[in-house]
Parts: structure tokens; sequence; C-alpha cells
């Protein structure tokens, strides 16, 4: 999931004017914020695969008994609860191990039950915390809980300018480059007052695993963490204009090709309708060599079925060469054409020994074969294998051996 490609843009379709709502944070909403203690204890509210940021505005879906029955307690009370991502997200019932040790206090805005059963909170965060001790398992957690001590307000200069416009300004080439990501996120990007809430916004939308996103939460010093976030961000973009090269690459080549299949065909066209059309010349030549064929009824069905293949094919592509060779070979085969053995021992051991110096043994063993043969005339007798490394003579040996007999 990339930058903002997430329902953060949708939520206030989901609340229709119910609830007064502000996805961005101000300064002053921040510094109220920031002035606003927490309590000793909180319930705590274990998410799967989500990190909660301070400032930060999202939808969750509550699947857990334990959890519907937090988010509705603290709904009515108007209390606060401390989200936790789970350090595992395949645990179905995690126990304080399974949680890490680093949240977000936040307020539950609103409680949707959607059409499909599932119940929706949204909810946004306040403040970092740390996790003590589980003081409550039934019938959901409650744990004593501590303000984390974070370093959230930098000294500001000319790095901290840079940092924060860079940024802006990567976040605002992400969207753009997306095509899934909507033009508000970058309405929303130039409109954030707050440094820090910059930084927590971008963080919670990035496009990075879980446990990432925990380390970003748990890094104390502000321009630490942005220059995290300013690396992930720098890294995001990288892929994505590399995957943008590579789908406008692909684009283009199948641009070119079903280009090059329509100019193609209607050039086909208009050669057939001049009656030059393409590959005639090769389809005629291989009537005329299969018209003088004496093949058997299921050879001929096969070659004009094959023939017909080549005449569908394109004459520029390259699998119309490899069918024309195809069928070439086997129009030239001498198929039921026979001659007359001559097994002439004598004229074939002159021949033998004219093409062939040395190579005793061989040729005294196919003097042997054709004797065999012509004894017991019968051409069933053992076929001769000839094996050796090219160029050895295999091929003028059968030659020589076809000459003999005729």
């Amino acid at each position: 999931m990339s930058l903002f490609e997430r329902e953060n843009f949708a939520i206030s379709d989901m609340l229709e004017g119910e609830t007064e709502f502000i996805p961005l944070l101000s300064s002053e909403d921040e510094e109220v914020m920031n002035a606003e203690s927490i309590p000793e204890v909180l319930p705590v509210l274990p998410l799967r695969n989500t990190v909660l940021f301070p400032g930060v505005v999202i939808p969750i879906t509550v699947g857990r008994d334990k959890s519907i029955k937090l988010i509705k307690d603290a709904y009515r009370d108007k209390s606060l609860i401390g989200v936790v991502a789970q350090k595992d997200m395949n645990v179905e019932e995690p126990g304080v191990e399974d949680l890490n040790v680093v949240g977000t206090v936040a307020h539950i805005i609103k409680i949707l039950q959607m059409p499909d059963g599932n119940t929706t909170a949204i909810i946004q965060g306040k403040k970092r915390f740390s996790l003590i001790e589980l003081v409550q398992s039934e019938p959901y957690f409650k744990a004593k809980v501590s303000q984390y001590a974070a370093i959230d307000k930098p000294k500001r200069g000319k790095e901290f300018n840079a940092l924060i416009a860079s940024l802006k300004d990567l976040s605002i080439q992400i969207i753009k480059q997306s095509p899934v990501i909507p033009s508000d996120a970058a309405f929303a990007i130039k409109n954030i007052e707050s440094p820090v809430f910059l930084v927590n916004f971008v963080s919670s939308n990035l496009n990075i695993d879980i446990i990432d996103k925990q380390k970003l939460l748990e890094v104390s010093e502000f321009i630490q963490r942005a220059k995290m976030v300013l690396s992930a961000l720098t890294k995001e973009l990288q892929e994505l204009e590399l995957k943008n090269q590579i789908q406008s690459k692909v684009k283009f080549d199948l641009d070119k090709q079903q280009r090059d299949y329509f100019l193609n065909q209607q050039i086909r066209t208009i050669q057939e309708e001049l009656g030059d059309a393409p590959g005639a010349n090769d389809i005629s030549e291989l009537k005329q060599k299969a018209a003088k064929k004496k093949w058997s009824k299921a050879i001929e069905e096969l070659f004009y079925k094959e023939m017909g293949k080549l005449q569908r094919m394109n004459p520029q592509s390259p699998d119309y060469s490899v069918q024309l060779n195809y069928l070439d070979f086997v129009a030239e085969l001498p198929w039921n054409e026979f001659s007359k053995d001559n097994f002439n021992l004598k004229r074939a051991e002159n021949i033998l020994n004219r093409d062939h110096y040395g190579l005793e043994k061989v040729k005294e063993r196919i003097i042997e074969h054709l004797a065999v043969i012509k004894l017991k005339n019968d051409l069933k007798a053992p076929i001769l294998c000839l094996v050796g490394p090219p160029g050895v003579g295999k091929t003028s040996l059968g030659k020589s051996i076809a000459r003999a007999i005729g």
C-alpha cells in the first residue's frame, strides 16, 4: 500500500457530516493536545497490522469480542484508550508479551457498523506512551502507562527548514507519480502547519512494514525520526519511478506490437486485393510439391493442416519461417519412393575403400552387415549405429553405404 493510499481521505464521507472532524492537525490543536495529561491506567487495544501516530486519524476494523467491548465502553464513557501494535499480526489472542512496549493514546471519534457486519472505529492519536505493566485481562486489557519521553520540540534552523521542505516535496512527488492516490492528498500535505504532525502523518502512510513503522514511533528525537522518514520516502519514490518506467516501456512495446500487427494486416489485405498476397509463392510451391507426392491419406491430411496454419501466419513473424522450413522438409522426403537394393559386396567394399582411408574395423563391420542382409533377404537385421564426435565421418559413411547398395 503506497503513501496516502488508505482510507484517511474517505473518512469524512463515512462520518456523513454528523461529527466535527479535523483530519489535519493545526499547530494550535497540537499545543492543546500536548498540554493534555494521560491517565495512569488505560484500556489497551491491540492492533494487528496498524501503527497509530499522534495526531493522525485512521479507521480500524475491530473483530475480537474483547476489542469490540473495549471501544464501545470507551466511546460511551468518552474515555481515552491505549493503542498498541502486536509484534506478530498472526497471533489471534495476544498476551502482554505479544505487544510492543510503546503505543499511542487515542480517543474514539466514531463507531460505525459496516454493511458486512464488521465494526469500524475512527480513532485519533494523541500522545505516545510506554506500557509499564498489565493490571487487568478481562473483559479486556488495562495497563499502567507512562508518557513516552520524546523530544518533539526541535531547534529550528536551516537544516530543520530544509528537512521539512524535502519531506513535503518528496511526498507531493509520490502523490503525483501514483495514479491511485487522490489529488486531495497533495493539498493536505501543503496545508500541514505543524512539522511534528507532518512527520507523523507521512509516517502513518508510508509503504513500509509494520515493524519499521513501530521503530519510527519509538524514535524519541524528532530530527532523527524526520531523517528516517525522508530516507523511506526517497526509496519509495525511486521504486515508484522505476515501476512507472517499466509500465511505460511495456505499454510502448504493446502499442508498437499492436500497431505493427494492424499495419501488417492492412498490407496483407491490400496485397490480396492486388493478387499479390504475402507468402503466396511459398504456398504455391508447397502445393506443387505436395501434388507429386505418393503419401498416405493421414500424411496428406497432416500436411495440408499444417499448411493452413502457415497461411494464417504473418510472413513477418519468426514462426512463419520455422513452419515454412518444416513443411518444405516434409515435402522433400521420399514418401513411398523405393529403389532396388544392390548387395554386391565387392562393389560395396570398393566404394568404401575409395571414399574412406583407414577405418578398417568400421568398413569390415559394414560389409558383414550387408552380407547378413543379403543372405537372410530380410531387412529386419540389427540396425547399425555410428557413434563419434563431429567430423569423424559418420555422415560420409552413410552416403557411401547408400551409393554402395544403389
